[in-house]
């Protein structure tokens, strides 16, 4: 892989760990409200929902960290 390559795929490993950061903090903003909800609201709707949210930005952040590492290794790192 030439220079310009690499450095190109270096420039979307950076964009991928500030995405990933991104969707760090909503997630934590995410639980933070789930685990904030009344007693009574836990197990309603609402609460269910918040809970799929976090779980849906959990197998975000992995997708995200999956390809960084694939990014890598192409690279060579």
């Amino acid at each position: 892989m030439n220079r310009y390559r690499r450095k190109e795929l270096r420039s979307i490993i950076d964009r991928l760990e500030e995405l990933r950061s991104d969707l760090e903090t909503l997630k934590e903003e995410e639980e933070e409200y789930m685990e904030n909800m009344p007693e009574n609201l836990q197990g309603s709707e609402k609460y269910e929902a918040a809970e799929e949210a976090v779980s849906n930005l959990d197998d975000a952040l992995s997708s995200l960290e999956d390809a960084t590492s694939s990014i890598e290794e192409a690279i060579g790192e």
